[in-house]
């Protein structure tokens, strides 16, 4: 670790000094779950107050950099999974982010869809899909329940690939079906009994819903709802004016 920097008076306010250097200590040098030197060795490595270290904490707690533990200290916060807001799959994003995905099939039948889902396959009758269930991991830590139906019609035997791998990628090199455009809706509600076990979450806690329609040319291939724990991931997206 390197030689503790002394903080001086300066333009800079000193807790925005520390603040700094924790923010340093924190994302290039501790490891997620790691502990920080306590406000008191703080205080004479950095040559400041205990109000200044505590303000300091404070803001990184605020920005959910660190975490304090009632009677055992200050740590830095598992890492949250930021994504764009785009058209890719699972997999491709967790690596794109620089971690490592895996899947764990929950289950996969062929069968004839709920109604809505029916109507987006084959608006005349007779759709039937593939229901696919499966948990979504990156770096061993749980992030989504993807609950999702695929039209039959599009992508038969699509239940015989493995389903644990980017289904997307199945679709485009298989069935020659790449997914063009989708239309999404992202909500939050109080995760299940079901979603909170498989999540590792409190029952009830909160977690983002996504509904998503998923487009191959002018025809609906997927249905899918998932369920991402918010305290773990994140929506990122660009505005224009």
């Amino acid at each position: 670790m390197a030689q503790p920097v002394r903080i001086v008076d300066g333009v800079v306010p000193k807790h925005e000094q520390l603040r700094s250097i924790l923010t340093e200590l924190a994302t290039r040098e501790l490891a997620p779950g790691d502990m920080l030197p306590s406000e008191r060795q703080l205080c004479l490595d950095h040559g400041v107050s205990r109000i200044t270290v505590r303000e300091a904490i404070g803001q990184l707690v605020s920005e959910g950099l660190l975490v304090r533990v009632r009677g055992k200290g200050t740590f830095v916060a598992e890492r949250t999974v930021r994504s764009r807001l785009h058209l890719a799959s699972f997999q491709e994003d967790m690596r794109r982010l620089g971690l490592e995905p895996t899947t764990v099939l929950l289950s996969a039948e062929h069968a004839e869809p709920p109604s809505r889902t029916a109507e987006l396959f084959a608006p005349r009758g007779g759709a039937m899909g593939y229901h696919i269930r499966r948990l979504r991991v990156a770096d061993g830590i749980p992030i989504a329940v993807d609950d999702a139906w695929y039209n039959a019609a599009l992508a038969p035997g699509l239940d015989r690939f493995d389903l644990t791998r980017s289904i997307y990628r199945t679709l485009t090199e298989q069935y020659g079906r790449g997914l063009d455009r989708a239309e999404q809706t992202v909500g939050a509600i109080g995760a299940s009994r079901e979603i909170a076990a498989l999540l590792g979450l409190p029952v009830s806690r909160p977690v983002l819903v996504f509904d998503r329609v998923s487009y191959s040319g002018d025809q609906v291939i997927e249905h899918a709802r998932s369920w991402y724990r918010g305290d773990r991931y994140e929506l990122q997206m660009t505005l224009d004016g």
